[in-house]
């Protein structure tokens, strides 16, 4: 709050000397008498005002801006929250079953990004089958999240830009050895220094992915 400063003014009282006017008497020959000259009173005058000296108005400090950046998850069930939890529970139990191998991607670059020793949380559910789901959530450096946006695009992917960052999917539908069917696919998410890679087996619900990022960044 700006607290301002009152300079009382104060005023010097000054007399006004009345001047008498003085005639003279005699008309010079060849023209009228010329008065002398009025003495004039004094204007009154005031000592001059300070103007108001204002202090410095105190602001607070900008808030911080926003980042997209992340803590790496402390456990898997930081990822898998409320409806979604209960579906794959449901679904495609178990979570984080050691049976399962599955990488989160087939792609060689990311493979090798991902396997170059970036901080990552490894999540798992299903068993060992032709039915599961395997994802990665990274921590990667900018330059990481290019390549790894460069080699999916080369790849094939197609990709959104959606929720604050940009996903990645494909999928293709193959005849297994006993010639059943086998859907399968990949998807991906890039955001400030975050990568969540999944790639599923015969069970990749559309919002799989966007859920795990609702419980990332809110």
């Amino acid at each position: 709050m700006t607290a301002t400063r009152r300079t009382a003014l104060r005023l010097v009282p000054v007399v006004a000397a009345v001047a008498l006017l003085a005639t003279g008497c005699a008309t010079p020959v060849g023209g009228a008498a010329t008065p002398e000259p009025t003495q004039t009173s004094a204007a009154p005058s005031a000592e001059p005002t300070a103007s108001p000296t204002a202090e410095p108005v105190e602001t607070e400090a900008p808030a911080p801006a926003p980042t997209d950046d992340i803590t790496l998850p402390a456990s898997c069930d930081d990822l898998f929250i409320g409806d979604l939890r209960a579906t794959l529970e449901a679904d495609i139990a178990p979570l984080n079953d050691p049976g399962v191998t599955m990488y989160s991607t087939e792609n060689a670059e990311a493979l090798t990004i991902l396997e170059s020793g970036v901080p990552t949380l490894r999540c798992t559910w299903g068993r060992p089958s032709d039915r599961g789901i395997a994802t990665n959530v990274s921590i990667v450096s900018g330059e990481q999240a290019s390549s790894i946006a460069a080699a999916l695009l080369a790849s094939g992917f197609g990709s959104e830009a959606a929720s604050g960052g940009e996903y990645f999917r494909t999928s293709q539908q193959m005849l297994s050895m006993d010639e059943e069917l086998v859907e399968l696919g990949e998807t991906h998410f890039l955001r400030g220094n975050a990568w969540i890679s999944t790639r599923w087996i015969n069970y990749g619900p559309s919002s799989y992915t966007p859920r795990i990022v609702d419980a990332l960044w809110g």
